[in-house]
């Protein structure tokens, strides 16, 4: 009776304990289950993606091979390009260097022994020596996460004879021959090359099994693969301008009479040239007018006597009234007119006004004229090539 006492114990503990476990069980199951789903999701994705790029839009794998299966996309796979890098297939080939392997499989092989990194010969770009890095071994360099990674490196000779940063736009290509295309990875910025930093690339360019699998449509003849670089230097600018205001004008006030006014026969008159705040200028008037103050109005302006001075200007124009001083004045504030290309207004004084003798304007036959110059623009041209500014403002360098 003991003994059966003793057995009826153990197989209540043993059931215990098995419930025990098929309570955990339920539940390890019930917290994985999502994971697992993901992870099944995020394959299917990658295998679906992975064929269409390989079929080229002809609904057939190259070669007649069957899609990779799920278990051949590996979770780093996921990985997205950084934003400041593009990602685009074209038709032209590399413009600075291209390298083919005949066999991929052999030369990862070979490399993987040696560093896993293959260095292709120096070539010229832009008066600079360059090299092309590939590392189509898993895992090299470290972080790089079974992906293919490029660089170029810029020779530090030519950085030492010619010590100055260098811009470079640069391009990372692989050949599809499923598209017939060159998958493409651009840098959005230009990369500055100096002493310090001389090289510059992709850590992860494209997964290393798009090479090894001829499904994806990146090796062709068998094994062979190619990749290139595009190098395209950015030359910095060697002219430029500065626009500014002056308005510190030295002298900005001048005056000018013309006598024998009702005597005067010709369209328009000119004054000597004067200069202010460093420039040279004459005033224009036209006594019967132009444009659609011709018969009504007389005509004035200001003119620059350099034609490339054809910037904004604010002055103020005048007819001085030689009894009351209770001058006739307009402010001009505006880039050149039409009319005389110069600044200034059509109807600036009607006849009526001008001819009523109580106003004084015209005394003794002559009409007394002032200009104040309060600001105008200027713009400085430089280069490179010279190290003062070139002596021209607001026009085209010669």
């Amino acid at each position: 009776m003991y003994s059966e006492e003793k057995k009826s114990k153990s197989y209540g503990s043993i059931f215990v304990y098995c419930f025990f476990c098929f309570v955990l069980i339920v539940e390890v199951a019930r917290f994985a289950k999502p994971y697992i789903n993901v992870q099944n999701l995020i394959e299917t994705e990658a295998v679906v993606e992975e064929g269409f790029m390989a079929v080229g839009n002809s609904g057939n794998l190259p070669c007649g091979l069957s899609k990779p299966s799920s278990a051949s996309v590996r979770a780093h796979d996921q990985q997205k390009l950084s934003q400041a890098v593009t990602s685009d297939t074209r038709s032209r080939p590399p413009n600075s260097y291209c390298v083919k392997f005949q066999s991929f499989a052999t030369m990862a092989k070979q490399l993987k022994e040696n560093g896993g990194k293959y260095e292709s010969r120096p070539f010229s770009v832009g008066g600079y020596n360059w090299t092309f890095l590939i590392y189509p071994v898993i895992y090299i360099p470290t972080d790089s996460g079974a992906y293919v990674s490029v660089y170029v490196r810029i020779d530090n000779s030519t950085l030492i004879t010619n010590p100055k940063d260098v811009y470079a736009e640069i391009t990372f290509l692989a050949y599809k021959s499923s598209l017939d295309k060159y998958q493409i990875n651009q840098e959005t910025e230009a990369q500055r090359f100096h002493l310090f930093k001389q090289q510059w690339g992709l850590l992860q360019f494209l997964p290393i099994y798009y090479f090894e699998n001829s499904g994806y449509g990146y090796s062709f003849d068998g094994d062979s693969v190619v990749f290139g670089v595009d190098i395209n230097i950015v030359k910095p600018f060697e002219n430029w301008e500065v626009f500014s205001n002056e308005q510190n004008i030295r002298d900005p006030i001048f005056e000018w009479r013309l006598t024998k006014y009702s005597t005067r026969f010709l369209d328009s008159y000119t004054s000597d040239p004067f200069s202010s705040g460093g420039r040279s200028w004459s005033l224009k008037v036209y006594p019967n007018g132009v444009g659609n103050a011709t018969g009504n109005s007389l005509s004035l302006y200001l003119l620059s006597d350099q034609s490339t001075d054809k910037g904004y200007l604010e002055a103020k124009l005048q007819i001085t009234d030689q009894i009351q001083s209770n001058h006739f004045v307009k402010k001009v504030a505006a880039w050149p007119n039409a009319t005389e290309n110069g600044w200034g207004f059509d109807r600036f004084m009607s006849f009526s006004d001008l001819r009523n003798a109580s106003k004084g304007y015209l005394v003794n036959d002559t009409l007394k004229f002032q200009v104040q110059i309060l600001s105008f623009s200027k713009t400085d041209y430089y280069s490179h090539k010279s190290s003062v500014a070139l002596p021209i403002s607001n026009g085209d360098s010669t």
